[in-house]
């Protein structure tokens, strides 16, 4: 879907909306091209470990692309936050091949996400609908609370797996109910489009964490009768 969406808007203008990422039009379509071939082949078990290497590539490359705008303001906290979200992307891609490190890293990335709206509370109130009880600071403080609990508990190890499931549940519901307004009251900006993927392909990535949990974990003893 973020594939999608970045190959409908193919021109550099349309790329400068996306948070931090500036490329010329023929490396954002290659790019875009690759992110759509890397989800479907994601859906093939027999081609799932070298869609995870492609993926994991072509957010690594939006991950260094933010650099040079931490580099020009390093005391401003807004181009860090492309950087890890990216970066989560990146963990995301490689959980199966790395796995408690992607978890660490993930880890990283999360307590970013906490911070970001520490920075920028007053913003992200703005996104909650109105109609969500109580208000929207109390949304912005809980949720700042949970992505400081997971991770906590992702540095850690302990209840790591829960501690991304939920977080990567948190992550759908911004989706669901922050994105998705936005994106019906004003579907022809790309960066909202750009936004509403992106929410999505993070969830996705700290699933993808949290199932690698899964999968590395010991098989439960068994005892002879």
């Amino acid at each position: 879907m973020f594939g999608v969406v970045l190959l409908v808007w193919h021109d550099p203008g349309a790329w400068e909306d996306l948070p931090l990422v500036k490329l010329p039009a023929i490396a954002g379509d290659l790019i875009a091209i690759a992110l759509i071939a890397g989800g479907l082949a994601l859906q093939f078990p027999s081609m799932r470990r070298n869609a995870s290497i492609l993926l994991a590539i072509v957010a690594l490359i939006f991950t260094l692309a933010c650099i040079p705008a931490i580099v020009a303001a390093p005391l401003s906290y807004g181009p860090y936050t492309g950087f890890f979200e990216f970066l989560s992307l990146v963990f995301g891609a490689t959980a199966a091949i790395f796995g408690r490190w992607s978890r660490a890293g993930l880890g990283v990335c999360t307590l970013s996400f906490a911070a970001a709206q520490v920075a920028y509370a007053q913003y992200t109130a703005s996104l909650v609908p109105l109609w969500i009880p109580p208000s929207p600071m109390f949304w912005v403080v809980v949720t700042t609370i949970a992505f400081g609990l997971a991770a906590i508990a992702l540095l850690a190890g302990v209840k790591a797996r829960l501690a991304a499931q939920l977080e990567g549940l948190m992550i759908v519901l911004f989706g669901l109910l922050v994105w998705v307004p936005v994106l019906l009251a004003h579907p022809e900006k790309h960066f909202n489009w750009a936004e509403f993927s992106l929410n999505f392909f993070i969830a996705g990535g700290v699933w993808l964490v949290a199932d690698s949990m899964r999968l590395s974990a010991p098989a439960p003893a068994t005892t002879s009768p």
